[in-house]
Formats: structure tokens, C-alpha cells, sequence
């Protein structure tokens, strides 16, 4: 056939050799085949596009990954919560979250709001979700942050519901004060949901209550250690501890000191107690140790670390002031100054001794002022009977030593008097950490003389640091070694006594006591041993049990 007639000739039908117009390519022409609109493309060309699909997926799920961590760091940084650890928790916002992610029970959400709880504080807001991924923790955080409710709730929750296996859960705590406090807010935090919460006053009626004949009906127990050591030398032993999943250990640094105010050698024994695979731990404090963080990098598993705010800091919610009074004279004239002024109570005051506790609690009733005094000294029933006249506002001034310098929880202190110097940071720390809790104001006055001079630096950076004025010389002094510092500690200064009465009546105060206790030589045995017998009071309880 000629060209012309080549030309003329109809186009077949099914004839595809017509190419897509150039308007109508897409990006995937070049490598594709169109043709009439039909798709035509090989395998080959298929799985060389597919990896790059995949790639741009990736990026953009690292780029929600790097957005969300961003979010979550800007928020800790906003309430100062600093971690460390692998595979971390994210924090919660607020109460209603934590519900919803972890399935709390509405019960016990219940109780924490009528606690007064209105949203998750700092510690709360890691700390719990740690607990609650099973994670070991040590937690620092301030004087009165709620870290008693930041392992309360996850205990309860792990624990579903009451189970006649004996203790799940172990609380401990240095003092019998403290383990007392906790016991009352886990009672609070549990209303309604069945479980049994224990606290051992007395070791002999513990032996029977927890022995192996008992019923094991019980689920929780916060105690001392002295105590629980006890119940656990008995031979066949008068306590089991191998079911325990939760180990807290509440004031750590407190509880990991070495020699006579310590427990370092009972934690040991503890720990071991605590035989089952499934327990964890977790020790909370407001101050920082390094042997007790050295101790949970070596011991626990995968642990997290939490801290709120700078280490060893002192709450911000406290006005500190430091005031010079010259001596011991001095003190007590600073004090009379201070009641004379007015003062809105109720006001702790810490001495460094039980003999001046004693000694001051004279001086100030004298005064007439509204005081009592609490030290290890004292019975455990008038030690109770202090701190609930204090809590119930009968007691204005409380003089009292390091015992309630740690953890004690006193609503609406208003004001904490350091009369003699406290020998470390750290228990200036736990001592003005009894006001301004839970975001309330307080102020604390610590009253120096120049004795006090060489402990003076560490506190006063202390009070710097919480933006509270110091007066500039006292930078200039020399800082402690730390030899010196821990020679200080276990040996405080020798301070006089406190003493205003006439020399003549305390003379005559001597003269009478002598009498009374030659009176007690010379009655007959018999009227002397009913007279025992009759007033026999229970041994005394040392701060350590």
C-alpha cells in the first residue's frame, strides 16, 4: 500500500499504540508505562518504590516520637522533676489520667479526693507511674510533697483486692511516730476497700497475732525496723515475709545510717526476709545520700531515679532567717522576744538533747506559756498524747529533738525555731520541713551563737538557695572537710545549760530530791516491793523500736 492509503486506513479496534498526551502524564509516567490510560508497570519497578514509601513512614512516626518526647520533657522541666533510668514511665498531668491509663480503683479515687487531694504533686506524678510499670524506685523529693500518698496508691493497686496470704506489702519507717502517721493516711486512702492494714505497737501481741498459726487475713504492715527484727528472730520465726511484692522504705538516708542511729545491719536482714521473685522496692526521702543511691544502682533491678527540685534544698514555700543571739543567754531572751511580740501558734521548737528539752520546757512554762515537750525519753503513751494535743491545737509550743524532725506531717505549722544549731544540712532540712507543707506558708528562725560558727556555711547555702536572704560575711567563712563534718554529727557541741532560776532554789530543789530518794532507802522491802509491783510502768520504748 501507498503511504496515502496507509494514512487513510481506520485504526483497528484494541489498537493501544496511542501515547498518553503530555497534559496528561503523572509524576510515575517517566518510569511507567501509560498507554490509552491503562497502567501498564513490572514488579521490578514495583518493589524499587515500595522502600521508598516505607522510608517516608518512618521519618514521619520519628518525627511524632522526637515531638512527643519534646512535650514530655518540657513538662518535666516545668515542674522540675528530673530522672534517670532506662525505658522511662511518662509522667501523669493529673488524677483523672491516671484512672484512665491505669484502671485505679474508683474507690480509691474516692478516697484520695476526700483527701483533699485536687491534683497530683511533682513526685506523685512520676513516682506513681513508676510504681505502677513494677519499676524499683528511689525517690527524692521536698518536706511535705505528698510522697506517702506517691507509693500508697500504687501499693493498693497492685494488690487488687484482700487476700488471706498473709503480708503483700511491707512499709518501713524510722520512727514509731512516722510509721504511725503513714498507717493513719493508709486507712484513710483504703476506706471501703477491704484491706487490712497493720501497724505493730507491741512486739509480744504481734508474735501472737502474725505468728504461723495465725490466720494470715491481713494484707499491709508499716512498722520500725527494731521491731520487725524481733518478731523475725523468734525461733520458728513469729512473721512471714516471703509473700511480700512492695518493700517501701520510707526516710532512707535516715534508715541507711550506720552505727547507734541507724539500721543499716536490720535493712540487710530485711531485705533478705523478703524472699519472694515478685518483690520490688522503693526508698523515698527528702534528702539525698550518695551510699544509698550507690547502694540501689548495685542492688535493684533496672531502677528508675526520681528527684523534684534541687537535691538537699530546703521547701521554697518556707521564709528562713538566720539570727544571731550571741550565747546561751541569748536564746532564751530571743525566745521570750518572740512570745512577747505575739505569735500565731502552733510553733515547733528543736533542741539538740533530751536534757534540754527538759530544761526548756521549765524555762518556758515558768513563762507561762502553753508548751510541752516530746523526746525518747518520755512513754509512748504520753508521746501520743503530746502529738494529738498538738495536732488538735490544746499545745501551742512543742519542744521536741531530732524525733520529729523526720516525716512528721503537723497541719498548718506556722512557725519552726531551730534554739540550737542543727548539726548537718540535711537535718536543718527535715527540721524546717515541718511548716510550709502541701504549698503552705510558714517561716523558720534559726538562732546561732558564735560556737555554731563552723557549721554555719553549709546551712547557709541552704537558705540561699531557696532565695532567702544571708548575711554576706558568713559566705566568707571556711567550709567544713568532710571528716570534720561527720565528727560533728556523731559529736555535737557541748552546750551550757539552760538556766535562769535563782542558784538558791535549785539548791533547794536538789536538797528535796536527795530526801525523796533517801525516803525511798529506808522503806521496809516487803511495803517496797508492793509498792514496785503496784506502779510498775512497761519498759521503756527507745526511739530506734
Amino acid at each position: 500500500q501507498s503511504p496515502e492509503g496507509r494514512k487513510r486506513k481506520k485504526k483497528a479496534p484494541g489498537d493501544f499504540s496511542k501515547e498518553v498526551p503530555l497534559q496528561k502524564r503523572t509524576p510515575y509516567s517517566d518510569s511507567w508505562e501509560y498507554y490509552n490510560g491503562i497502567l501498564w508497570t513490572s514488579s521490578l519497578e514495583a518493589k524499587l518504590d515500595a522502600p521508598k514509601k516505607n522510608e517516608e513512614k518512618q521519618l514521619s512516626a520519628e518525627k511524632l516520637r522526637q515531638a512527643r518526647q519534646e512535650k514530655i520533657n518540657r513538662f518535666r522541666n516545668k515542674h522540675k522533676i528530673y530522672v534517670q533510668g532506662t525505658d522511662l514511665p511518662d509522667p501523669v498531668a493529673t488524677f483523672e489520667q491516671l484512672r484512665e491509663e491505669y484502671k485505679i480503683s474508683p474507690r480509691i479515687m474516692r478516697n484520695v479526693e476526700a483527701a483533699g487531694f485536687q491534683a497530683p504533686t511533682p513526685v506523685q506524678m512520676q513516682a506513681i507511674p513508676a510504681m505502677l510499670h513494677r519499676r524499683e524506685l528511689l525517690a527524692c523529693a521536698p518536706t511535705g510533697s505528698g510522697k506517702t500518698l506517691a507509693f500508697s496508691l500504687p501499693i493498693l493497686t497492685h494488690l487488687k483486692q484482700p487476700m488471706n496470704k498473709g503480708f503483700r506489702a511491707l512499709i518501713l519507717a524510722p520512727t514509731r511516730e512516722l510509721a504511725s502517721q503513714t498507717h493513719r493516711e493508709l486507712l484513710k486512702l483504703s476506706e471501703g476497700t477491704g484491706f487490712r492494714i497493720h501497724m505493730i505497737h507491741k512486739a509480744a501481741e504481734a508474735a501472737k497475732k502474725f505468728g504461723p498459726k495465725s490466720s494470715q487475713k491481713f494484707d499491709v504492715l508499716v512498722t520500725t525496723p527494731n521491731r520487725l527484727i524481733y518478731l523475725l528472730k523468734q525461733d520458728p520465726p513469729a512473721i512471714d515475709l516471703s509473700r511480700v511484692e512492695w518493700l517501701v522504705v520510707d526516710e532512707s538516708d535516715k534508715l541507711f545510717e550506720e552505727g547507734k542511729t541507724g539500721f543499716r545491719d536490720q535493712l540487710a536482714t530485711l531485705f533478705s526476709a523478703c524472699s519472694s521473685p515478685l518483690a520490688k522496692r522503693a526508698l523515698f526521702s527528702a534528702t539525698f545520700a550518695h551510699d544509698v543511691e550507690q547502694w540501689c544502682r548495685l542492688n535493684l533491678d533496672s531502677v528508675v531515679s526520681v528527684s523534684i527540685g534541687a537535691r538537699n534544698a530546703a521547701a521554697e514555700t518556707v521564709d528562713q532567717e538566720l539570727l544571731f543571739v550571741g550565747s546561751e543567754t541569748g536564746k532564751l531572751l530571743a525566745m521570750r522576744d518572740f512570745v512577747k511580740k505575739g505569735f500565731a501558734p502552733p510553733v515547733l521548737v528543736f533542741v539538740q538533747s533530751i536534757e534540754r528539752a527538759k530544761e526548756l520546757f521549765r524555762e518556758l512554762i515558768y513563762e507561762g506559756i502553753n508548751a510541752d515537750v516530746i523526746h525518747a525519753d518520755r512513754t509512748q503513751q504520753q508521746r501520743d498524747s503530746v502529738v494529738h494535743g498538738f495536732r488538735a491545737g490544746k499545745i501551742w509550743v512543742l519542744i521536741c529533738t531530732a524525733l520529729l524532725a523526720r516525716g512528721m506531717d503537723f497541719k498548718g505549722v506556722n512557725v519552726v525555731i531551730n534554739y540550737d544549731f542543727p548539726s548537718s544540712a540535711v537535718e536543718y532540712i527535715h527540721r524546717i520541713g515541718r511548716t510550709g507543707r502541701a504549698g503552705h506558708a510558714g517561716k523558720a528562725i534559726t538562732f546561732f551563737t558564735e560556737d555554731d560558727k563552723p557549721l554555719l556555711r553549709s546551712i547557709a547555702s541552704v537558705i540561699q538557695r531557696a532565695g532567702c536572704p544571708v548575711p554576706d560575711y558568713i559566705q566568707h567563712f571556711r567550709k567544713l572537710q568532710s571528716k570534720q563534718k561527720k565528727r560533728l554529727i556523731k559529736k555535737p557541741l557541748e552546750r551550757e545549760h539552760i538556766l535562769t532560776s535563782p542558784e538558791a532554789l535549785r539548791r533547794k530543789a536538789k536538797r528535796k530530791q536527795l530526801a525523796t530518794q533517801k525516803g525511798l532507802k529506808k522503806t521496809p522491802k516487803k511495803a517496797k516491793n508492793n509498792t514496785s509491783q503496784a506502779g510498775t510502768l512497761p519498759p521503756k520504748i527507745s526511739l530506734s523500736e
